[in-house]
């Protein structure tokens, strides 16, 4: 089974100082960076995934801004590709699904920014495509969501969109955890 690390969205925006902080980014951002340096150790694949605002009044992750960069924790190397979307699924109107196949992948380690958001919709969608999914929980974060009057915490989205991942979509691991088992 051929394993590819897929960072998701890990861009300054996110960070302290950015348009749509996310609390906890800077914590998983260096948990994906230690994953991100095992693949390059191990020379094994790496790709990197941009989101970049195209729909009018976007406020962030606007084209050719800091905020839409890549975070410098996790800044790819020229031989990492780099695909760049318009929506939360990492699949949609990209050249990922082609390269994964061409590539002969079929598990992906996944970390990132939102995990409510464009975690859970890109390893639903690899899942549909036929791929092996690991989620290192704690290279991920979310943002506090509210609903029918009630706030849910930034730390409880998180754990129950894990909680609904784990299992059926993906195997959810602490970093450390996915490392330990390559």
């Amino acid at each position: 089974m051929s394993i590819a690390l897929l960072l998701i969205d890990i861009q300054n925006d996110y960070f302290p100082g950015g348009t749509m902080e996310v609390p906890g980014a800077t914590e998983a951002a260096t948990k994906a960076a230690t994953l991100l340096a095992a693949f390059r150790d191990r020379s094994l694949p790496i790709i990197h995934i941009q989101h970049l605002a195209a729909r009018p009044g976007a406020t962030f992750f606007l084209p050719n801004t800091p905020g839409a960069e890549i975070h410098p924790s996790v800044r790819p190397l020229e031989n990492e590709p780099v695909f760049q979307k318009h929506f939360p699924s990492s699949f949609n109107q990209t050249e990922l699904l082609d390269y994964l196949q061409r590539e002969n992948i079929s598990q992906l380690l996944i970390a990132g920014m939102m995990t409510q958001m464009c975690i859970d919709t890109t390893v639903r969608a690899a899942v549909d495509f036929g791929f092996s999914c690991l989620v290192a929980h704690d290279a991920c974060a979310a943002r506090s969501l509210a609903f029918n009057g009630r706030e849910v915490a930034a730390e409880d989205v998180q754990a129950a969109y894990c909680a609904a991942l784990n299992g059926l979509f993906a195997k959810v691991l602490p970093a450390d955890k996915l490392l330990a088992d390559l």
